[in-house]
């Protein structure tokens, strides 16, 4: 029998003479987070903070006494660091959460030791090729520890990097050219997590780090549409634009629904209503078109939410 959803408890409570104590006890038992689970979250969320907080701490310290250090002594430092975590991941005896935390902020480490490289030698510290060895330097890692907080760094410095190279090399790309290739990464990112997730349940990622890069596409898609709307493109690569991102939406939309995803659900046709909103604001800015656009926000809003609510009924007449 699955086990009960704070919705399931308190429909059970509204229809039979369940009492408010046994409710309670019910939401206890099967919702709400016990001591436990609160005790194993809190020292991985401040132990995260606390190697974020390090990594940054580290950074500032090098941006205020660069002028007073020797050049071999910033490049020791880093490495003295990136060492010493490396070793406490493979020699200590620490759990196996707090040594990927730890290698995640090597990972960090390897670009605050390629960024200092690059300005030590002038060699760029915002050029492509950092960012590009940055990623190539912790793939084994990313793929060995299979950690979320890792992956979306690695995700992060793939789209930084295709980003730099078409600014500092490929001049002739275009803005829209841009937002779908990092439009696409992210799509088979999210593809790729889910089959591999659905293959084998013990390297599925969690739903929030899978969560958070389909935020991440969808706005590049929405910003990349709007480029499209307002600026002249070549008709080749709003046709790639068009042939990438009507299938991924399709896709996302029906595995939203399919699948009970109500992210994907949400998020993807405020998209479409944002873009649709940009190309009625393309066609004139006089005040009969704003009283019409803002009719039509306000329509398509609440037929998504009045959607979005027939959706969540279903699925409890289903449960029911």
């Amino acid at each position: 029998m699955p086990q009960p959803d704070r919705e399931d408890i308190h429909l059970i409570s509204q229809l039979t003479d369940w009492s408010a104590a046994s409710a309670d006890q019910a939401l206890e038992t099967y919702v709400y987070q016990d001591k436990t689970t609160w005790r194993r979250f809190l020292p991985l969320f401040c132990l995260l903070l606390g190697v974020g907080l390090t990594v940054a701490g580290i950074l500032f310290f090098f941006a205020y006494n660069w002028a007073d250090l020797h050049k071999f002594a910033k490049l020791g430092l880093i490495e003295g660091l990136l060492t010493l975590l490396v070793l406490l991941v493979i020699g200590s005896k620490l759990s196996l959460t707090v040594k990927k935390t730890l290698l995640t902020g090597a990972g960090m480490l390897v670009g605050v030791l390629f960024a200092v490289f690059g300005q030590v030698y002038q060699t760029g510290a915002d050029a492509y090729d950092l960012f590009l060895a940055w990623t190539l330097g912790i793939t084994l890692w990313v793929f060995i520890i299979h950690f979320a907080p890792m992956w979306l760094l690695y995700i992060l410095l793939c789209n930084i990097t295709m980003t730099l190279y078409g600014q500092q090399v490929s001049s002739n790309w275009s803005g829209l050219w841009y937002f779908t290739l990092l439009f696409l990464l992210d799509a088979l990112f999210i593809v790729i997590a889910l089959l591999i997730g659905w293959k084998k349940p013990s390297l599925r990622l969690p739903d929030w780090s899978i969560l958070v890069v389909a935020l991440g596409a969808a706005t590049l898609a929405t910003l990349g549409g709007i480029m499209a709307i307002y600026d002249p493109f070549r008709s080749q690569e709003l046709l790639i634009y068009l042939a990438v991102m009507i299938p991924t939406y399709t896709t996302g939309i029906w595995y939203g629904y399919r699948y009970k995803k109500f992210f994907y659900l949400a998020a993807l046709p405020f998209s479409l209503i944002v873009l649709g909103t940009a190309l009625l604001l393309k066609q004139s800015y006089d005040t009969g078109m704003l009283f019409f656009i803002f009719l039509f926000v306000v329509a398509s809003v609440t037929g998504l939410v009045w959607w979005l609510i027939r959706i969540q009924r279903q699925l409890s007449h289903e449960k029911n």
